[in-house]
């Protein structure tokens, strides 16, 4: 073969390869341009703080309205006025914005095509209106073939599009979803006084500032944590789970269950009622603000059967986050005094450490009881004393040793406090390692 003949071949080669890959490119483009035609855009956009109400339409059931009341929170209005589930409600706002369907079909809006997809007579409708007055119908219809997506439509709209059957499932509630379950309406922060009648002894919580306040049968110091999870278990209780709202009958079991508690909370508004009864292992409860009664979770009725120690202080000092102007430790011949100016601590005319005082100081501080007893205080044979608030405040601890647990005693007090025994040992060696401070 001639060099002119193989400069040509080469040559037509080129040409052919450079045609097939532009032929390649060109349709491969057009595909991509196709697809991205065709990737649906959503038929639906709201804003989920626009919408004011809500009309579920399920087969063979009442339909529910929801409405927004002027407060923010969503109500059932009907076919009974309930307090709504506001995390139900938001949830299927969300589920409406955007509304994105899996595909567009076409124009399928003939009666034939209404009834061959189950849109004609729909096993779901779901009325939106907004505060414009904007309203909008959305339909469901039967399960696609591959039984993950529903055919649907919007009323007044030709469109036929199918959507992922969850969109369906987040719409699709009955009155009992939709119903809040909580027996009280109160926000567990808005609660000023808490009254718990149980087995003929009444106890009375008096919230102050951050802290709460036995008043009743007298004023006792009061484990704050203890009464914050009591507040936060009735205000978060709810009807046991699988249980039905509308079918739920229990009156005649919670009336021959055996009386557990009865609790009253209040606020500077309002004031609700909780009563809880025991039959064996079931938890019962009937609510000022529900009709009926309801089987409930056993945390709630463990959380009312607490008696008056239960929620008593367990701290040995009430100092808290302040830094005390006098601490006094007396064990036997071993005594010790520590003063403290300003933010210097000493003892005996020498300037202290003021990190082994900080530890002394925090290990008092976190003294704290396994539990409270009545009886069993012997001889006391360690005393400590802490002086804060300005010297306003001197709390004064007697201490009986006796081998693993010690009992302590505050003065003016008549309840004893059951103490690990090493803890005592800790504040001794604490005391006795302090050391003047380095120059």
């Amino acid at each position: 073969m001639s060099v002119r003949r193989l400069v040509l071949a080469t040559g037509v080669l080129a040409i052919l390869c450079g045609l097939l890959f532009w032929s390649q490119h060109h349709k491969t483009s057009a595909r991509n341009s196709t697809l991205d035609a065709a990737a649906p855009s959503a038929v639906l956009t709201l804003d989920p703080s626009s919408i004011e109400q809500l009309t579920v339409h399920r087969k063979d059931a009442p339909a529910i309205t929801l409405v927004k009341a002027p407060s923010g929170q969503w109500q059932i209005r009907s076919p009974q006025t309930f307090r709504a589930d506001q995390d139900t409600v938001s949830s299927m706002l969300s589920a409406l914005s955007p509304l994105v369907p899996d595909r567009i079909l076409e124009d399928h809006s003939s009666p034939a095509a209404l009834a061959a997809y189950g849109i004609r007579t729909p096993a779901l409708e779901v009325d939106i209106q907004a505060k414009n007055k904007a309203a909008w119908k959305l339909l469901f219809g039967d399960t696609t073939p591959s039984g993950s997506d529903v055919y649907a439509m919007l009323s007044g709209d030709p469109r036929l599009f199918t959507i992922a059957s969850y969109v369906k499932s987040s719409l699709d509630k009955d009155l009992d979803d939709l119903r809040d379950k909580h027996l009280l309406d109160l926000n567990a922060d808005k609660v000023r006084q808490v009254e718990l009648h149980r087995n003929s002894q009444d106890i009375v919580f008096v919230r102050q500032k951050q802290d709460w306040q036995i008043v009743r049968p007298r004023p006792l110091r009061t484990d704050t944590f203890a009464v914050d999870n009591l507040v936060s278990t009735l205000t978060g209780s709810t009807i046991a789970s699988g249980q039905t709202m509308t079918s739920a009958n229990v009156s005649a079991k919670f009336a021959q269950a055996a009386p557990v508690a009865t609790v009253t909370l209040i606020t500077d508004t309002d004031r609700q009622t909780l009563e809880v009864r025991k039959e064996k292992d079931n938890d019962y409860a009937r609510s000022s603000v529900l009709e009926g009664a309801y089987k409930v979770d056993a945390a709630l009725g463990q959380a009312v059967e607490k008696a008056l120690d239960d929620f008593r202080s367990k701290k040995l000092f009430d100092f808290g986050e302040a830094v005390p102007e006098k601490i006094e430790i007396h064990d036997g011949a071993k005594d010790f005094l520590f003063t403290r100016n300003g933010s210097t601590w000493s003892s005996g005319g020498k300037s202290m450490d003021s990190v082994r005082m900080g530890s002394l100081v925090e290990k008092l501080r976190d003294l704290t009881a396994s539990k409270l007893v009545h009886s069993g205080f012997t001889r006391p044979e360690i005393e400590l004393s802490v002086t804060s608030d300005g010297g306003k405040r001197v709390e004064r601890i007697q201490i009986a040793t006796s081998g693993k647990d010690d009992l302590a005693r505050r003065q003016g007090e008549d309840i004893l406090y059951q103490l690990d025994a090493s803890s005592i040992t800790d504040i001794l060696s604490a005391a006795s390692d302090t050391r003047t401070a380095s120059h």
